[in-house]
């Protein structure tokens, strides 16, 4: 057990494992939780892993490199052109590009072309060459199509049309896969731990990146923990669930009203 301060002085008590008992360590986050962050950036420093897949971080800017040394935190941030890009406050990030900064950075971001291609002609025309590895050429499930859209629908506040749930869902199948992949790329390239940063939904075990992962031939060993908030359930299956204070945050659906 080892327990850590976060920013806002929270205390987190966390069960970590010793460096090298995974070849891969998947760490979910709630995107807009500091503390997750914080969490996320222990775990990365225990494990000094040899290269960090960063959904959020293009691959057009980092893809087996590491970070220049001379490169300041609000560099790294212009460099990645991160304030364009929707996801929060760089300054959580940033502590875990510094837990290890001999690791390889590898970007899953997918970009807006081939989201547009998953939505319109399905995740693997949008994926390419070595869809069949990662079964993205297969229908998903009946049960788990269904509830992947209840999913998609909940996330927008129910305010897509119906006829718009199965492309996101496309979408999601396609993140998922670009981080599997850079995943697996990191770990071939490096001969790991590799540690891979994003958020629950992609980090799930049943059918997120570790279940296209478990797909591959000699698939490496892996070890997933999802970050929830006040004890609250996490669905999805994880080997491991870390609970922090909850983030106040304002009512999302009222973007949609």
């Amino acid at each position: 057990m080892k327990c850590l301060f976060t920013a806002a002085l929270v205390q987190l008590c966390v069960m970590t494992l010793p460096a090298g008992a995974q070849d891969i360590l998947i760490l979910g986050e709630i995107h807009d939780n500091p503390h997750h962050h914080a969490v996320q950036a222990e775990r990365v420093m225990d494990l000094q892993p040899k290269a960090l897949v960063f959904e959020m971080v293009s691959p057009d800017r980092f893809y087996g490199e590491v970070v220049p040394e001379y490169r300041s935190p609000t560099g790294l941030q212009d460099y990645l052109d991160w304030d364009a890009s929707g996801w929060p406050d760089f300054t959580m990030y940033h502590p875990i590009f510094d837990a290890a900064p001999d690791a390889r950075i590898y970007g899953a971001h997918v970009p807006g072309d081939a989201a547009r291609e998953a939505a319109s002609r399905g995740v693997a025309a949008a994926f390419g060459n070595g869809a069949m590895m990662f079964g993205l050429d297969d229908p998903l499930p009946e049960n788990q199509q269904v509830a992947r859209e209840a999913l998609q629908a909940a996330a927008h506040c129910d305010a897509l049309p119906d006829e718009m749930l199965a492309p996101m869902v496309e979408i999601q199948r396609l993140r998922d896969a670009l981080i599997a992949r850079a995943a697996i790329d990191a770990f071939r390239a490096t001969g790991g731990p590799v540690a891979v940063i994003t958020g629950n939904g992609h980090a799930r075990k049943d059918w997120g990146v570790p279940a296209l992962l478990a797909r591959v031939a000699d698939a490496p060993d892996m070890h997933v923990v999802g970050q929830t908030e006040d004890d609250a359930p996490l669905q999805g299956g994880f080997d491991e669930v870390v609970s922090s204070p909850v983030q106040p945050r304002p009512d999302p659906c009222l973007a949609f009203q």
